[in-house]
């Protein structure tokens, strides 16, 4: 039954609805949850007719059914309207018109940054007033009313060369860093990924922190960190490596904690594995002074970034927050009576969530869409997504203590703030959030106790009970048998649950959103894609030569396209904006 807008059904339906095989096959894309292959979490039931090519999956318009009391109030319409939709229905496919080539990089780093002063000039579009400049500022492009002018990142203000600055790579890695286990190893299948063994070896490390201590001593006193996304990476490398115009490798980043409570930056390892006949190539890249060392070094970063800008906007951003909240709302709403305390407790925290979600499958995951087309792992995108679905998400460790303790960034300590000792002290999310964190739960608490003075009434209350049953064994339906999950059982039980779910929907959601221009706005410093191989992974002696000539202009050659890097901004302003909800 295909839903009108008119209607108030809250259904539960899997992720059908992200390809389009019926237009051409090449954007023919997996169903996410229902299978062991690709779990995820199930989103609202939009009821459009099945497609002709896979039967399994929805046919795609350019209308989609959200549930009429998840609709925009007329403010927030008009908002969007001009923010977002105008921009990436109109603006964004313009772009091909202009730019004709999509494989042109950008000449020199002179051009990148005459993108905030000039634009890029663009033709007059179909019953719209003429558009004389795209910008980096699509949040002020509507219609003919406004100045199209991208706002220049704070960043690139100040000191435009920043991002060529080691400290400025290590401050923003905090959000993904955890304690660093020696000997480090793969666990994924030798014989078809090449052996496990990490390249970050002692002669390696110890000469990069023998100012500080010995690498025993470092261990001993837990000062290494790593951002690791080897294992999840390396399984897609050879299927990236067949789109055209990209490239992939699984990739480690390891840091020092220094004793002025800085991350200082040892190495980086990138690993291709075994494939055309050749073995596993692996190698890692330490900072350097030396000239070939140190633009093996500036290339190496730009290709891990790409990898930690493109997990945070699949994982930490639209997963963990996004993604995983549509079935709490679901089942609230299924479940709860509007005036039921729990539904009033969550309803301001997931306004328009459910249509901002519906649109970023209408323009934003769809197959061919900004994120395919701008992050490094391309149309496989979505299926990276649901394997870390699988394998890092847990709804116990989404509460900000237990994400914290989880990464070794904090250990239980009850005479500490907060009862959390940190491991890193100059660490804003964490110090920030847990004051946030503290702050919210005494309000949630509060609340829950004055409705459920003891256990009786907790376990009475069918309506909870249905709802985080609801919750999940449909909403995360692949996850349903997992032991982790907490039980209703308690006020305090409630009180856990209910302030993970306002958290991820509110403070972590704004803190992995609201930053993202002000570090990504000037893409050097965290470019969303890497297009070429490092130069050193068997290269030809043409192209040795062209990166010992000119390395600056093959590290632009390796960075995002001007139509990636120009479509990657128009995300991180309109769409950004737009979802703060």
């Amino acid at each position: 039954m295909s839903l009108r807008e008119k209607d108030l059904i809250y259904d539960y339906d899997v992720y059908n609805d992200l390809g389009d095989p019926d237009s051409n096959p090449e954007l023919a894309r997996p169903v996410l949850g229902g299978s062991k292959k690709y779990p995820y979490p199930r989103r609202c039931r939009t009821g459009r007719p099945r497609g002709k090519t896979d039967p399994r999956s929805e046919r795609r318009s350019d209308t989609f059914y959200v549930p009429r009391d998840e609709e925009f109030s007329e403010e927030k319409e008009i908002s969007f309207v001009t923010k977002t939709a105008y921009s990436v229905h109109m603006l964004l496919p313009s772009l091909g018109a202009t730019l004709k080539d999509p494989d042109l990089g950008f000449p020199s780093f002179t051009k990148i940054t005459q993108l905030y002063k000039e634009g890029i000039p663009i033709p007059k579009l179909k019953n719209q007033a003429s558009v004389q400049i795209l910008a980096l500022r699509l949040v002020k492009a509507v219609c003919d009313a406004i100045d199209k002018q991208f706002e220049t990142p704070a960043m690139l203000e100040k000191d435009k060369f920043s991002w060529l600055r080691d400290e400025k790579f290590s401050r923003p890695t905090l959000a993904g860093v955890n304690p660093y286990k020696w000997p480090l190893k793969s666990a994924l299948d030798p014989d078809v990924y090449g052996p496990p063994e990490s390249a970050f070896t002692e002669e390696l490390v110890e000469p990069e922190i023998k100012d500080f201590m010995t690498i025993g001593e470092a261990l001993k006193q837990k000062k290494p960190f790593i951002i690791d996304y080897h294992d999840l990476l390396l399984p897609y490398v050879s299927k990236v490596r067949q789109i055209k115009g990209t490239t992939l490798y699984g990739s480690r980043a390891l840091f020092f904690l220094t004793p002025d409570g800085t991350l200082k930056p040892i190495a980086i390892e990138l690993t291709c594995p075994p494939m055309e006949g050749k073995p596993q190539w692996k190698q890692a890249f330490p900072p350097s002074l030396e000239t070939v060392g140190l633009w093996l070094w500036r290339f190496a970063k730009a290709h891990f970034l790409a990898h930690d800008c493109g997990y945070h906007e699949l994982v930490s951003h639209w997963l963990r927050t996004h993604c995983v909240t549509e079935p709490y709302i679901i089942a609230t709403n299924r479940q709860l009576s509007v005036m039921h305390p729990i539904y009033r407790l969550l309803h301001p925290h997931c306004c328009y969530a459910m249509k901002i979600n519906a649109f970023a499958r209408q323009a934003l995951i769809n197959a061919d869409g900004i994120i395919e087309n701008s992050f490094s792992p391309g149309k496989y995108c979505m299926e990276l997504c649901s394997m870390a679905y699988d394998q890092q998400w847990r709804f116990d460790r989404e509460a900000l203590p237990a994400d914290l303790i989880n990464r070794g960034i904090a250990v239980e300590d009850r005479t500490a703030p907060h009862g959390l000792k940190l491991m890193i002290e100059d660490y804003p999310f964490a110090n920030n959030g847990l004051m946030l964190w503290d702050a919210l739960k005494q309000w949630v608490a509060d609340y829950v106790n004055y409705y459920y003075k003891d256990s009786s009434m907790v376990r009475s209350d069918t309506e909870l009970q249905a709802w985080w049953t609801e919750i999940r064994t449909k909403g995360h339906e692949d996850k349903k048998d997992e032991p982790w999950w907490p039980v209703l059982k308690t006020p305090e039980g409630i009180i856990g649950t209910i302030i993970t779910i306002v958290w991820v929907a509110s403070a972590h959601h704004s803190a992995v959103n609201f930053g993202q221009y002000a570090f990504a706005g000037y893409f050097p410093n965290r470019p969303s894609i890497a297009r070429t191989n490092m130069p050193c992974e068997d290269p030809t002696e043409e192209r040795w030569k062209r990166f010992l000539d000119n390395p600056g202009s093959e590290l632009l050659a390796c960075f995002p396209s001007q139509i990636q890097a120009t479509k990657s901004y128009g995300y991180s302003t309109c769409v950004i904006k737009s979802f703060s909800g």
